[in-house]
């Protein structure tokens, strides 16, 4: 996915390492700031078990609030990945990225 991110002209990063084979991933995306839309919030997106079954990816914070949420689950969860994506259109490209399941 990163090698996906870099190789578009766009930046991905890991911020937080989790285990290789069993840690389940969040990603924060970077906001791009417009002439239209001056003030965007970053945002970061978690797998979320949905009614329907199955897995959503879906924001769980968002600006300040992020690094927040990232210490209370890494305290829960210390093989969670934390991934940052700065692309156009990042929400879309991790839903086709890493699937709805």
């Amino acid at each position: 996915m990163l090698r996906r991110v870099n190789n578009g002209g766009g930046f991905g990063a890991v911020l937080a390492r989790g285990d290789a084979t069993a840690g389940s991933i969040a990603v924060v995306i970077r906001a791009r700031a417009t002439a239209d839309l001056p003030e965007v919030e970053d945002v970061l997106l978690s797998p979320m078990f949905a009614a329907a079954g199955g897995y959503e990816w879906l924001p769980v914070a968002t600006g300040a609030a992020i690094a927040g949420w990232i210490e209370r689950a890494r305290g829960r969860d210390p093989d969670l990945w934390i991934i940052e994506l700065d692309i156009p259109d990042a929400a879309r490209f991790v839903a086709e990225t890493l699937g709805d399941d």
